[in-house]
């Protein structure tokens, strides 16, 4: 939790360059901040030279159901080449790894044969693995959701195998917690969305990803490998619930992007004062949690005038 005496203001940015000076790692969310899945946005290229140039350690965190390679193929063919950043995280990678030792927590002796629920059919998150892929939940130890087919299949489409998984009473594994995606520039359902379902037939769930706590402590742990402790880290991403929750659950400062999923809350804003009272808003639907800086999107940019969120509130747990 937040530190209980300290009120923060959100200080409006025009771009990274306006809080590049003042931390060592940058994580950085991939979808909605970087890409939409299509193309890169523009300047995020430029940005992210600039923050190698200037040495800072930079983490791209995911909430992809897919591996780490698999995502640094796709930035690649974005135009968002390897030696843009340092390290690359994802949800999917988290989870391969724990079904590959299944000694911790929820992955110990889960088992060895599954069902997935993935987008386009796609298995990789257990390629590799002593892990069989089975169609019928009767046969299988768990439930793997990694992806799904929206907006081509709908919520109900997929009830009829999250029923059949709960009458089993199967585990299931959530390896991406975001309940909306953005494709194209739209917002489509996410596979959290079918998690949060099971839940509703009596199925248990573990979510590996934002805003859980393993994934950010992991990448804290990283950092601080080279030297960088959470006070010197601040998260960039364009969700309230996973990307600014996550780390303000483990002591991090954080920047909200407009761009991305929220970006439809904003685009009516044509003042600073109504920028000022939509963040008010969504600072009220996600528990008085309020990111430290908000900028327009993920670019270099040039510094403003110290320009701040007008009213004050605590940080979460206040």
């Amino acid at each position: 939790m937040q530190g209980s005496s300290t009120l923060v203001n959100t200080k409006f940015c025009q771009g990274i360059s306006d809080i590049s000076d003042s931390y060592s790692g940058f994580i950085v969310d991939q979808w909605g901040v970087l890409h939409d899945g299509k193309k890169a946005f523009d300047g995020v290229v430029d940005c992210l030279k600039e923050l190698q140039d200037r040495k800072k350690h930079v983490i791209i965190l995911s909430n992809s159901g897919k591996r780490a390679e698999q995502n640094r193929e796709r930035m690649e063919d974005l135009g968002i080449s390897a030696n843009l950043y340092n390290d690359l995280i994802t949800s999917g990678e988290m989870t391969w790894r724990g079904l590959n030792e299944q000694t911790d927590g929820y992955f110990k002796n889960i088992g060895t044969k599954c069902v997935i629920i993935s987008r386009g059919g796609d298995r990789s998150i257990v390629e590799g693995l002593d892990v069989e892929v089975v169609e019928d939940p009767k046969e299988a130890n768990f439930l793997l959701i990694s992806g799904s087919d929206a907006p081509e299949k709908t919520l109900e489409d997929y009830e009829p195998i999250l029923k059949q998984c709960a009458r089993y009473k199967l585990k299931a594994i959530c390896a991406n917690p975001d309940s909306l995606g953005v494709m194209g520039g739209k917002n489509i359902m996410g596979p959290g969305t079918l998690a949060a379902r099971y839940k509703d037939f009596g199925g248990i769930v573990e979510y590996i990803g934002k805003p859980h706590q393993p994934i950010f402590q992991y990448c804290i742990r990283i950092l601080q490998e080279k030297g960088i402790y959470p006070g010197q880290t601040v998260m960039i991403g364009d969700t309230m619930a996973h990307d600014i929750l996550g780390g303000s659950l483990v002591n991090i400062d954080t920047c909200l992007v407009k761009r991305g999923l929220h970006s439809s809350v904003f685009k009516n804003c044509e003042s600073p004062a109504e920028v000022d009272k939509t963040l008010d808003v969504l600072i009220r639907q996600y528990n008085n949690i309020r990111p430290k800086y908000l900028v327009d999107d993920f670019m270099w940019g040039k510094a403003l005038p110290d320009r701040k969120h007008k009213k004050r509130s605590p940080r979460r747990g206040e």
